[in-house]
């Protein structure tokens, strides 16, 4: 039983069209209603527009990512219980249309951040990138957080000072704009709403936001057990604290805590190698083997750091992660399923025709294309592989390989 091939597909405005995703060769659609208000109810005849224009192109909504989680409730503020309430009809309307996966995130205010969405690479092609200096010039001296210098090293803060004084302002506008950057299609916070949730989070702090997230996963788990819906949490993105925000989705020892707090089946993961993997402290491949039994979807990318812990997103299967380790582990989950999990190629480069285009930071069309070409190919080779082998390993079920 192979692993489901999906694509993220922002919808109707996305550049990259469905007959693009067939022609990459996906059969999963990988969505969400982003124009929907984040906390608003996803009206049940809207889920069911989406999918009906997804399932007209041959293509499957195998994933919802992301029903975002309102910030009321990560901070369990006023309001919590209303959009509490509006999750659980969501998650009754995205089942009642027959979508039982549903990716979500906890991090704080921002998603995930990069300070570089253009970053050249050798060859020609376009990365996301992080770099410290340049966050710490954002929070120094752009965000101007208190206290912010402490939270880097010497020589980051050194060099973010050097930067600050020769950018330029359109250079300085740059950087603001995509630290602030939503996901696309949701726009973007602004400084001044950032300053303010930095003072929320400041007094939840880590033991807090931990609480919350508890909260909102016993709140919900009822309904996912009535309909069949697995939730997946995805990791932080990168995977730790930044700009005085806790981050509680870091690490195996944060993901462990995650599901064995809440220990119901429909607690699960979404495995992403590239959030995991651009921590120095955490290794995809030990982490994927103590948390699969809850992970239920995969984002698949790779990323390469250097010695400061700066990183860019690297080839799908040239980087820091063991893609071959990562595939094979995956593998051998999915054996064991019932019903196959699906995995996307999670960002790509920016190249070829698409360096002319205007397209969605990480998800142009031919750099996800040559990803998944390259994950399709790991996985059946690593699948002939174990065949060939001949191992008795009850981790495998040779017989559908």
């Amino acid at each position: 039983m192979s692993l489901i091939q999906s694509w993220r597909w922002y919808g109707p405005n996305d550049p990259v069209s469905l007959q693009d995703v067939k022609q990459a060769g996906a059969t999963g659609v990988v969505s969400a209603l982003h124009h929907i208000p984040h906390g608003e109810v996803w009206p049940l005849e809207e889920i069911q527009e989406r999918k009906d224009i997804i399932e007209a192109a041959g293509l499957k909504w195998v994933v919802v990512e992301s029903v975002p989680v309102h910030e009321a409730i990560k901070t369990r503020s006023a309001d919590c219980e209303k959009y509490l309430e509006n999750y659980r009809q969501t998650l009754r309307n995205l089942a009642a249309c027959g979508i039982d996966i549903v990716c979500y995130n906890f991090m704080p205010v921002l998603d995930w951040t990069r300070t570089n969405v253009a970053y050249e690479l050798w060859n020609g092609a376009k990365a996301l990138y992080f770099n410290w200096a340049d966050l710490a010039v954002f929070d120094i001296f752009i965000l101007k957080r208190e206290g912010a210098a402490q939270d880097y090293g010497q020589s980051v803060v050194s060099e973010a000072e050097k930067r600050y004084n020769s950018f330029s302002e359109e250079q300085l506008q740059a950087l603001n704009e995509i630290i602030l950057m939503g996901v696309p299609t949701e726009g973007s916070v602004t400084i001044e709403q950032l300053l303010q949730s930095i003072d929320i989070y400041k007094n939840i702090g880590h033991a807090g936001l931990r609480e919350n997230l508890a909260y909102f996963l016993e709140s919900i788990m009822d309904v996912c057990e009535e309909t069949g819906i697995n939730m997946t949490i995805h990791p932080d993105d990168p995977p730790f604290p930044i700009l005085g925000l806790p981050r509680i989705a870091s690490s195996k020892e944060d993901l462990l805590y995650i599901i064995n707090r809440v220990d119901r089946p429909a607690n699960g993961i979404c495995f992403c190698t590239g959030s995991l993997g651009a921590g120095s402290h955490n290794n995809p491949v030990e982490i994927l083997k103590e948390v699969g039994h809850r992970v239920y979807f995969a984002h698949l990318r790779n990323v390469l750091k250097d010695e400061q812990g700066n990183f860019y997103e690297s080839d799908h299967l040239a980087g820091d992660v063991d893609m071959y380790g990562v595939m094979r582990e995956l593998i051998a989950i999915n054996q064991k399923r019932e019903q196959s999990i699906p995995f996307r190629p999670d960002h790509g480069h920016q190249m070829l025709d698409d360096l002319v285009k205007t397209t969605n930071p990480g998800y142009s069309a031919i750099g996800r294309l040559r990803g998944l070409a390259e994950l399709r190919g790991l996985e059946m080779g690593v699948a002939r592989s174990i065949f060939n082998e001949e191992v008795h390993d009850p981790r495998y079920n040779v017989t559908n390989l």
